[in-house]
């Protein structure tokens, strides 16, 4: 942008074009061949006051005119060109600005690793770590929350008519301050977005927004559910409006369009007249794949989601066991991918393969020990159902 402002203003004092080519400067050369001998940068057209001389008296000294103007046409070149020079130092001096999802310092991306590996206390460590690197930054925060969130998430599963779902619970002493890591998260992103607003910081917010929803849901607080699932969907719409490459922005919006077109009938006559935005079923698989698919934090949270929801209130389950099956390779340790994986496969009456993953969720220890226990709970549960009830040994 700086090199177009700065051909422009060159353009503008010599009222010609602006050519570039290797060349010399030499003063003795009529100013529309000048040579500007300093990065190869030449003027054409440049004798802008040519007619002007023309058509002057016949009194004047026509030799001494054109001596003159060829020294001021030089004069009026050199200082375009620097003008033009110093554009372009300043563009390449200027720090790039990333299209895309953002670019995760070395903490988070390895604390992203340990998450997905179903350790979420090493994530925190990590994340802690980035916290006090940068304490005036959202994301140490964020990712901190996200790791509270899937212990959370781990403790809640239970089994309801053959599947695996998350179940509801009252206020517990921790979620205070789980909601305060999420308004932090909130309040630094939103500060950095007054000083520059950028679509990484509306991302951020609309993720602890999110984060936040999904407590007051497992709570059963729809109105606070719905207050913060729409400002969510506010801030993902405007990280899309600033960067439409950004494809974790995808992943809440996906969601969001997902849940609001399952809802039963009487909610959706009841969102109308809240005011609450629609959705689309097939336009939030769209963005959940587009999120999977895009590599940034929220690829593995959309595929697991997009898995899950697609069983859940879809009855896909050929397509659910392709989406997840991928991530218990990829993290063969994190036991809540192989507990679904087990469940789906159940579903599909793949018994043997379901068993030897269902074993496999129970039989998995390494990390969250109450994560661990639960899990094994539930796989056992599931195992009973179809005559598998023998003891599942950890390791």
């Amino acid at each position: 942008m700086g090199l177009r402002l700065a051909l422009g203003i060159l353009e503008l004092l010599v009222r010609g074009e602006v050519a570039l080519h290797l060349s010399d400067f030499s003063a003795d050369e009529n100013i529309r061949n000048a040579r500007a001998g300093i990065f190869g940068f030449s003027c054409v057209c440049a004798g802008v006051f040519r007619d002007v001389c023309r058509g002057a008296g016949s009194d004047e000294n026509p030799v001494a005119e054109m001596n003159w103007l060829a020294a001021f046409n030089q004069r009026l070149a050199r200082l375009a060109i620097s003008i033009l020079l110093l554009a372009i130092a300043v563009s390449l001096c200027a720090p790039m600005v990333h299209a895309g999802n953002p670019i995760l310092p070395p903490e988070a991306q390895q604390g992203l690793e340990k998450l997905n590996s179903g350790d979420p206390d090493a994530a925190i460590v990590l994340f802690r770590a980035l916290q006090a690197s940068a304490p005036d930054q959202p994301l140490g925060y964020l990712l901190e929350d996200g790791a509270r969130w899937s212990k959370t998430y781990c403790e809640t599963l239970e089994v309801k008519w053959g599947m695996v779902v998350t179940g509801k619970r009252e206020k517990q002493p921790g979620d205070e301050e789980y909601l305060a890591l999420a308004e932090k998260t909130i309040r630094l992103a939103s500060a950095q977005a007054a000083k520059k607003d950028s679509a990484e910081m509306h991302l951020y917010i609309g993720l602890a927004l999110a984060l936040e929803a999904r407590l007051y849901g497992m709570r059963s607080e729809n109105r606070a559910t719905a207050h913060a699932g729409v400002r969510a969907r506010e801030e993902f719409l405007r990280a899309k409006q600033l960067d439409p490459e950004m494809t974790d922005a995808d992943a809440g919006l996906g969601l969001y369009n997902y849940y609001v077109d399952t809802l039963s009938g009487i909610v959706k006559v009841l969102r109308f007249f809240m005011g609450i935005p629609g959705g689309s079923k097939q336009e939030g698989i769209r963005q959940l794949e587009s999120a999977m698919n895009g590599g940034g934090i929220t690829a593995v949270e959309a595929r697991f989601y997009l898995a899950k929801n697609l069983r859940t209130y879809d009855q896909q389950y050929e397509r659910a066991a392709e989406l997840l099956e991928p991530l218990t390779l990829q993290y063969p340790r994190n036991s809540i991918f192989q507990l679904f994986l087990g469940n789906f496969d159940l579903e599909l009456n793949r018994k043997e393969k379901a068993v030897a993953e269902l074993r496999a969720a129970g039989a998995e220890s390494c990390c969250e020990v109450s994560c661990a226990s639960h899990v094994r709970a539930v796989a056992g549960l599931l195992l009973a159902s179809v005559g598998e009830g023998v003891a599942i040994i950890s390791h």
